[in-house]
């Protein structure tokens, strides 16, 4: 078994050790969620911490880690004799991103069930788990429907697996700790919600701190045994700190001055709900307790804010998180003065992440035709083809866009825009299993079975189930797709009111997109050809921050746009098969950029024809004069047109249905 790279060997992070070490010591915190780009010690940090968990005592045999001190009574395993344990250490789990439900929660031998009415459950990774380290690396990556049941097991303090009619249920406490890089997509606002604390996590840019980050872990690269014993006393000295901090934990008063600052702070921040005040209180003991401290102070409070607070002020994920400290400060000196939680008093303790700080925000944003179709501007008035280039304009008030679906049945990523065969959503038939049954279609295997009843020599009042007569229900539920936006920044479109409600437009289809928790990519054409702004990506807000920054100006090379986006999907196609493509062009239609610009840009716009690629074509001409281009190219792609006014849920009714029937 390979070394860890100890827990206090790390260089800096100290809001990411301290968040750790709170959960270590105080597990109803809820654990934590570490956001931050690549190589900043993320993952080092979460497997070094399953070094410092105490020894537990567990029942021998129990594949669910029982305490012989108050073994659990529904226990799979159970009933358990006393006296029989064993002491080990604490174990770390990690969940992959591709894990299935049935190894995350365990699987029930169905046919066993059926014929002998016997609860055969193998475990899953929530029992290894329990009383131990659930990390998941990539949380954001891992399928919603998992992330749900992971955060419920985490907040009930157990796990159910039910399986027509069947049901086990076992204890599963643990600390739950996820990893993700924000470039990589966004959770939603509700399971953001469910982590107790979050971090931002950045390298550091001193040069001095960089050399000893590099320094130790080449040498702990090195020699990982010689390394770790060089820190071995450290390691001990946190090990011991944190048992001390569990043991004074309930002894911690929470006053009802640091109470009121909490409930004033999660109402001045305009936090939804009550999970952060309770999370903030939990917190702020925890605290206190690692300080080795029986009293909560203001310092404490503060600290709390910090912690638990950033992530849920996100609305959407164009939202930077992070809170206004000032503002904080302001709130806390309002609310102080009772039950000692001055707020000069700070007291936060030593130690490895004994200071606070605030985390770092997100970074801002970066990131028949004989002649060519008349370049114009707003009003449809003509200019010149070579307009120069016009600096950004920002986009205008999102708005709640219509539903833009693919037509028919996919069988791609669970998601929410359109119809697919998934793993979850109503039941529409059955089929026998390819591979491990997991979803039971009980009425047809029963009807599978009952015709070789006497046959097999039934006799007992159980049914006699084989292999054979196994059913696996089909389900239909919804699918996420990749939403490739293909967008004129050319000079027809450089009219600033125009661009605004353009970019305004997208935004809104943007925000739809991460609801529906799909793939987006932007394709922009503008002067002599195309680009890739953003390759195919789960990270709305970056598509968003290279929309902010687009300039406009110059031709219009439409077939180029086209062309460029054709490529972007075969690639796609060829990394992930099963995800459907809804091609979304923002433009007015007119093509200038090239020879025969016109005829070139038909023919381009055939290719999505006939690969039958679902297409939307929104209309942005505007004006008295309208030329109708952007319904023409809609009929080149098979697709539909809609207007910027169309697009919004509360305008004409029946658009969906109007976009399925024509691509159709």
């Amino acid at each position: 078994m390979s070394t860890p790279f100890p827990f206090t060997a790390v260089v800096g992070q100290d809001d990411l050790r301290l968040a750790l070490l709170l959960n270590a010591v105080s597990p109803a915190v809820g654990g934590v969620l570490v956001r931050g780009e690549k190589g900043t010690a993320k993952s080092t940090a979460v497997r070094a911490l399953s070094a410092l968990m105490p020894t537990l005592d567990v029942v021998s045999g129990c594949r669910f880690s029982c305490d012989p001190a108050s073994p659990d009574p529904a226990c799979p395993d159970g009933p358990h004799e006393p006296g029989a344990f064993e002491t080990r250490p604490a174990r770390m789990v990690e969940l992959p991103v591709g894990a299935s439900e049935d190894r995350l929660v365990g699987a029930l031998d169905i046919e066993r069930a059926l014929a002998e009415g016997v609860k055969a459950f193998e475990p899953g990774l929530l029992a290894d788990a329990h009383r131990g380290i659930l990390y998941v690396d990539e949380v954001n990556l891992l399928h919603d429907h998992l992330v749900d049941l992971l955060l419920d097991a985490a907040a009930m303090g157990a796990s159910y697996v039910e399986r027509e009619g069947v049901s086990v249920r076992h204890a599963s406490k643990f600390l739950l700790v996820g990893t993700m890089n924000p470039e990589e997509g966004e959770l939603r606002p509700q399971l953001l919600d469910r982590f107790g604390l979050t971090v931002e996590v950045a390298a550091s840019r001193e040069p001095d701190q960089r050399v000893e980050v590099v320094r130790r872990r080449l040498a702990h690269d090195d020699d990982p045994t010689a390394f770790a014993a060089r820190w071995a006393d450290e390691e001990a000295a946190v090990r011991a700190r944190i048992v001390a901090a569990r043991e004074l934990l309930p002894s911690v008063r929470l006053g009802d001055g640091a109470l009121r600052q909490i409930a004033a702070t999660c109402a001045a921040f305009e936090v939804d709900g009550m999970r952060a005040d309770i999370v903030m209180a939990r917190t702020a003991t925890a605290l206190a307790a690692w300080a080795g401290r029986t009293d909560v102070l203001a310092e404490d409070v503060r600290q709390a804010a910090l912690l638990a607070l950033p992530h849920r002020r996100r609305r959407n994920p164009f939202d930077a998180p992070g809170l206004d400290e000032d503002k904080l400060d302001e709130t806390l000196e309002e609310f102080s003065g009772e039950d000692g939680t001055d707020p000069d008093d700070t007291d936060p303790g030593d130690g490895p992440g004994g200071g606070g700080g605030q985390p770092a925000p997100d970074a801002g944003p970066q990131g028949g035709d004989t002649g060519a179709r008349p370049e114009a501007g707003e009003g449809g008035e003509p200019q010149a083809s070579g307009a120069s280039e016009q600096s950004a304009v920002r986009a205008s008030e999102p708005f709640r866009a219509k539903v833009l679906s693919v037509p028919g049945i996919g069988e791609g990523a669970a998601g929410r825009r359109s119809r697919a065969r998934t793993e979850h959503g109503r039941t529409t038939g059955a089929r026998r299993p390819r591979g491990a049954l997991t979803k039971l279609h009980l009425a047809a295997t029963v009807q599978a079975a009952a015709p070789h009843q006497r046959a097999r020599g039934r006799s007992g009042p159980g049914l006699v189930v084989r292999r054979d007569d196994l059913r696996q229900a089909t389900r239909e539920g919804r699918e996420g797709n990749l939403v490739l936006f293909v967008v004129d920044a050319s000079g027809s479109m450089a009219a600033r009111q125009r661009m605004s409600a353009v970019k305004g437009a997208v935004l809104s289809l943007l925000l739809d997109a991460y609801q529906r928790r799909d793939k987006v990519g932007l394709v922009t054409f503008r002067g002599a050809g195309a680009d890739v702004a953003l390759p195919p990506t789960s990270s709305v807000d970056a598509a968003a921050a290279r929309l902010e920054s687009l300039p406009t100006g110059g031709r219009t090379p439409l077939a180029a746009g086209l062309l460029k986006a054709h490529d972007v999907l075969r690639v796609e196609r060829l990394r992930d098969p099963a995800r459907r493509a809804l091609v979304v062009v923002v433009t007015d239609g007119r093509a200038t950029g090239g020879p025969e610009p016109v005829a070139l840009a038909g023919r381009a716009a055939r290719l999505f024809a006939a690969d039958g690629v679902a297409s939307v074509v929104v209309d942005c001409e505007s004006g008295p004069v309208r030329l109708g281009l952007a319904g023409q190219l809609a009929g080149e792609l098979g697709g539909t047109a809609v207007t910027l006014d169309e697009l919004r849920a509360d305008s004409i009714a029946g658009l969906v249905k109007d976009v399925q029937r024509r691509v159709a």
